[in-house]
């Protein structure tokens, strides 16, 4: 059965915050008024949303649960999308080097993940 590290497991967490925060900093420079607080909010959401329905079920990477039950594939796409769009948000941002450390991070956790890389894509 394949073992999810811990330490694994938080850096992903954290790539997921930093997403999420990325993408909501770049919502509130495309916006203003009411809408530089209510897009952010939105799109916490949305992404929130997806990250956590669309699941493989028994990925013990996750809680195991899986609202909607999805392919491996298409959830390893799903991760490549979502984090994917944190790294261009941190980007378009200026945050110019704090996206390749980003993005670095981003391979080294799919690299040492590769043990779930190959689960998902026999899912």
């Amino acid at each position: 059965k394949m073992s999810s590290n811990p330490l694994n497991l938080a850096l992903r967490f954290i790539l997921e915050l930093a997403t999420i925060a990325a993408v909501c900093g770049w919502c509130v420079k495309q916006s203003s008024g009411w809408m530089q607080t209510l897009l952010p909010i939105g799109a916490a959401v949305l992404l929130s949303a997806i990250w956590g329905i669309f699941a493989v079920p028994n990925d013990p990477s996750r809680s195991g649960n899986a609202p909607v039950p999805t392919p491996g594939v298409i959830r390893l796409i799903i991760e490549l999308l979502f984090f994917g769009l944190g790294i261009c948000a941190a980007y378009v941002l200026g945050y110019i080097t704090l996206s390749v450390i980003f993005g670095i991070l981003v391979v080294f956790h799919y690299l040492i993940s590769y043990e779930r890389i190959k689960w998902l894509l026999k899912q």
